[in-house]
């Protein structure tokens, strides 16, 4: 089995990568090689039971799709894209990457006779917008609010299209808001969930631009790896033609993470949270929908996070480094 991660040098695509390094195979069939590819060049583990090609470029430049499945990968990861909140800043590149690179993608696969591989596609909750009901159930429709919400949207509906046709067999897995993210923020407009958590364990100041009382929809690094790994191997007959699925998640507010952390790491690590509301992001961040059934997920053996308390161990126990460790 040859697979591709699209996405690599991202934290999912590094977190995916270290868990198939450590098993090998995925259902139990040997993974027999891998591409890595990203916009900057990606470092795999030091011990790696399968050959590895690291490739950088720009994906969605002209004949990019072509290159990325030169060796016929059986499994495609389809973890690139610019963030929800570069791509409101950003239209065009928006556009271009999310939504015409992944359709250069997929046409390169549809034009090789015969090839027609698992391709698994990482898309968001952003592709719902507001009123939401209470709970939004898996037939709840899709009218994004934002521009990277449309750009997921129309991708995940040529993958079941491309799909219906027989050109790939994919499967678009709508991530919740992954919490607790190690490293150093990025662009998404989401990244202050993270951020009031991952900044005060490290002894930092963390802008909360939102009231305490906003109800998010969140899941794990762990348990967006898990999805992922089982995306690659569900049957998905049963899918028919909507290929899309809610993942599993935790709903919970701003004010239940800061109560964990304070918890886990007392006063001192919540005084280091400082509030600078933001109108802007709290506009888009609360048009967001804040609870799933997934049900559809459950039924297909997709499984998530207990509670934000199991969130916030994952997070300590992966990767949180106390300074002068």
């Amino acid at each position: 089995m040859k697979i591709l991660i699209l996405g690599a040098a991202g934290m999912i695509g590094r977190k995916l990568l270290d868990h198939l390094a450590e098993q090998g195979t995925i259902s139990g069939v040997p993974i027999t090689g891998a591409v890595l590819h990203d916009v900057v060049e990606t470092t795999p583990p030091a011990a790696m039971p399968f050959p590895v090609e690291v490739l950088a470029s720009d994906y969605a430049a002209p004949g990019g799709g072509e290159r990325l499945i030169a060796t016929r990968p059986d499994i495609i990861f389809h973890l690139a894209s610019i963030v929800s909140g570069e791509a409101e800043a950003r239209f065009e590149e928006g556009y271009r990457i999310n939504l015409d690179g992944t359709r250069a993608l997929y046409e390169a696969i549809r034009a090789v006779p015969g090839y027609v591989p698992r391709l698994v596609y990482t898309s968001s909750l952003a592709v719902f917008g507001a009123p939401f009901p209470e709970v939004v159930d898996d037939d709840y429709l899709t009218a994004p609010a934002s521009s990277y919400g449309v750009q997921k949207v129309i991708a995940e509906l040529l993958l079941a299209d491309y799909s219906r046709k027989g050109f790939l067999d994919g499967v678009a897995i709508r991530l919740p808001t992954i919490c607790v993210r190690p490293g150093r923020p990025n662009a998404a407009l989401s990244g202050f969930i993270s951020g009031i958590i991952r900044e005060p364990l490290n002894g930092l100041e963390a802008d909360l631009p939102v009231d305490d009382d906003l109800r998010v929809w969140i899941a794990s690094p762990r348990a967006a790896v898990g999805y992922l790994v089982h995306a690659a191997s569900l049957d998905t007959a049963p899918l028919g033609a909507r290929r899309s699925l809610n993942m599993p998640g935790v709903s919970v507010t701003i004010g239940d993470e800061i109560e964990a952390l304070r918890r886990r790491a007392g006063d001192a690590a919540v005084n280091l949270i400082r509030r600078r509301p933001d109108p802007a992001v709290a506009r888009v961040v609360g048009g967001w929908p804040r609870n799933f059934t997934a049900a559809r997920a459950h039924a297909l053996g997709f499984a998530g996070d207990r509670d934000f308390e199991a969130i916030l161990d994952a997070y300590i126990e992966d990767d949180f480094r106390p300074a002068g460790a």
